[in-house]
């Protein structure tokens, strides 16, 4: 099937128009992180996440609301981030406290603080009902060693694909192709990081783990650019490079455009209906599916082309990446 036949556009002469775009996005989000810094979550720095179900047993009794809730805590804990789990009419609330005080037990003080504050607003919801079971379902407290070391993982963990996919592209492919790639991958992270800064959206593991997912899906797409690339390469090794690659791009426009719609109407649905739990790891998805088709499309084969024109080494270059096998 395809969703976009014969196309003719001049990518690679429009390249510049694709950087300038580029270059507009990653200084609005290194400003951004700049300015504003990334909001780690307390997954990554320290505090205290809890999970409590207010729903009375007396069904006179009104629900408790985020609103409410929020009202209730902001006296002492003002800073907390308050939303619900699954359905409204359940009244479940995940809270978020980001402990003050760097120390181990800070945090540890801020979850009884914390049930304490609950069990005196909330008497009639908690009429009947055990505290430690039926209210408090589930609760993490991260001290600010064990958020460091994970922050210091998931850096480390993006860092580790981008060095592993470098080094595949260079063998299946050439270095400067799998360079090319890698930088194309940094510019789809920047941006969205940028987003989430400007946005002051948390990074969560959950985030992180869209952001390895948006790395594999954008290259997958860059492989498939750069295997049609080599191949008309192969066919006719005296073609000027600049019409190879453009062409490589129009012929694989199609798969690309498909595939990425798919997968990004899938996303777009989490981000819709899938709830406040999953809702800013859909948005990573969806920013990801977009800027991933992009810098796959105006992005990767073109720096492998501006690399081509000033080392003056696309001969060579060429040649390797013909004598390789499939």
């Amino acid at each position: 099937m395809k969703l976009i036949k014969q196309t003719n556009i001049q990518f690679v002469k429009s390249r510049y128009i694709a950087y300038a775009f580029s270059l507009i996005l990653i200084i609005a989000g290194i400003v951004g992180i700049a300015v504003r810094g990334l909001n780690w979550s307390i997954d990554f720095s320290s505090g205290v996440a809890t999970q409590v179900n207010l729903k009375a047993l007396d069904q006179n009794v009104p629900d408790v609301t985020v609103d409410k809730l929020r009202s209730v805590l902001k006296s002492k804990f003002p800073e907390a981030q308050i939303q619900y789990v699954g359905d409204e009419a359940d009244a479940t609330f995940l809270i978020k406290i980001r402990s003050i005080d760097k120390t181990e037990d800070t945090s540890s003080e801020t979850s009884k603080a914390l049930i304490a504050l609950i069990q005196e607003s909330f008497p009639e919801q908690l009429k009947g009902r055990d505290i430690s079971q039926d209210v408090i379902l589930e609760t993490n407290v991260v001290g600010p060693k064990v958020g460091g070391e994970l922050r210091t993982q998931a850096i480390l963990a993006v860092l580790i694909s981008l060095l592993l996919m470098i080094i595949y592209i260079w063998f299946r492919f050439e270095f400067i192709f799998g360079l090319m790639a890698i930088v194309a991958l940094f510019h789809d992270v920047m941006i969205i990081l940028g987003i989430f800064a400007l946005t002051g959206k948390e990074i969560s593991i959950q985030i992180i783990a869209a952001l390895l997912t948006i790395v594999g899906y954008s290259i997958n797409d860059t492989i498939v650019v750069f295997d049609r690339i080599r191949e008309d390469m192969k066919l006719d090794r005296k073609a000027d490079y600049h019409e190879v690659f453009n062409k490589a791009i129009n012929r694989t426009l199609s798969r690309t455009v498909i595939t990425a719609l798919t997968t990004f109407f899938t996303a777009f649905a989490l981000y819709l209906f899938g709830g406040t739990v999953i809702h800013d790891f859909a948005f990573a998805m969806c920013l990801g599916l977009i800027f991933g088709t992009y810098s796959s499309i105006f992005v990767a084969s073109n720096l492998v082309v501006e690399t081509f024109h000033l080392t003056h080494k696309e001969k060579d270059a060429i040649q390797h990446l013909t004598k390789k096998k499939k």
